[in-house]
């Protein structure tokens, strides 16, 4: 069976892979990106304040207005559905989907951004969804009037936590580092609250319950004691891991997973193969950085597309 063959397959929804769908059809390239959700990092976030032109957007509006952007130009775009494999074939990138599609590209573009990274504690999996959840912005209401932990001290830590001071009764952070590394105004912010408390040096090592989640266990690192606090939801906010399943040998990884490109053409070392935002070695993981590499990305696929002409 022939395939239809597009000229650049992106696989990704977020800023990075947005822009480089609109920067793709700009080109007048037949296009067609691959995503599970127009949502990612950034449509989990509570406030952006550092997008230029919009001095204050929430996330999941900011990528609203990505996505209607992108709507406007002709890109095929294949929703609900994430890439499981990625070969190459002579000068052909060959996909297969999670639900069963099978595609080919001439060039492709990963950016498939990050995961959130888990606990891996007991009681982690047992009440995902039943208590624990890892994104603030989409679950915070329904933890209305109840008491709630949130296991992180960084920057998403503490966006989480005061976005759950409009909700909660008693917001706990939990660091384990011996002091918080957010930014210190997120911290003024959220220790203004009298509903918040930060507990450094806490390793969290069991979430326990019956039908939901009922308590959050830790260690204190001090004193080596076990602690328990009666919450009746625990938001998960140490970081992420790059989405990189699909792929194998067509790309080298840093230490901690990230794919290597050249910074400046976004090439991976697969001739056709190129990677954009959080999902690669860039330094920075910014929005407005994440859509400027999108953007270098397609400018190169297309460059490339036209050396094979």
């Amino acid at each position: 069976m022939n395939l239809e063959i597009y000229d650049l397959i992106i696989i990704g929804g977020g800023p990075a892979g947005i822009t480089a769908g609109i920067y793709g059809a700009r080109k007048t390239l037949k296009t067609l990106l691959i995503t599970k959700d127009f949502v990612g990092q950034i449509g989990k976030t509570g406030s952006v304040e550092n997008y230029p032109g919009l001095a204050d957007i929430s996330g999941p509006d900011l990528i609203s207005a990505f996505h209607k952007h992108l709507e406007k130009f002709e890109v095929s775009i294949l929703k609900d559905d994430q890439v499981k494999s990625l070969v190459k074939n002579n000068d052909v990138f060959e996909l297969e989907t999670a639900q069963g599609k099978k595609l080919q590209g001439k060039a492709v573009i990963v950016a498939s951004g990050r995961n959130q990274r888990p606990l891996k504690v007991p009681g982690e999996e047992q009440f995902s969804g039943k208590g624990i959840s890892y994104c603030s912005t989409c679950d915070a209401p329904l933890f209305r009037n109840k008491a709630v932990a949130v296991v992180g001290g960084g920057n998403a830590g503490f966006e989480a936590a005061i976005d759950l001071l409009n909700y909660a009764t008693k917001v706990y952070l939990l660091e384990f580092a011996p002091k918080p590394l957010a930014d210190e105004l997120l911290q003024n912010k959220f220790s203004a609250s009298e509903k918040s408390e930060v507990i450094v040096k806490a390793k969290t090592i069991e979430i326990k319950g019956k039908e939901m989640v009922e308590t959050l266990v830790y260690e204190d690192m001090k004193s080596g004691q076990k602690r328990e606090l009666a919450v009746q939801g625990i938001f998960i906010q140490i970081g992420s891991l790059p989405a990189t399943e699909f792929l194998k040998e067509l790309v080298d990884f840093n230490k901690a997973g990230e794919i290597m490109i050249d910074p400046k053409t976004c090439v991976t070392k697969t001739v056709g193969l190129f990677a954009a935002g959080d999902v690669t070695d860039i330094k920075y993981k910014q929005v407005v950085v994440a859509a400027g590499e999108g953007a270098k990305a397609a400018l190169s696929a297309y460059e490339y597309l036209q050396s094979l002409s």
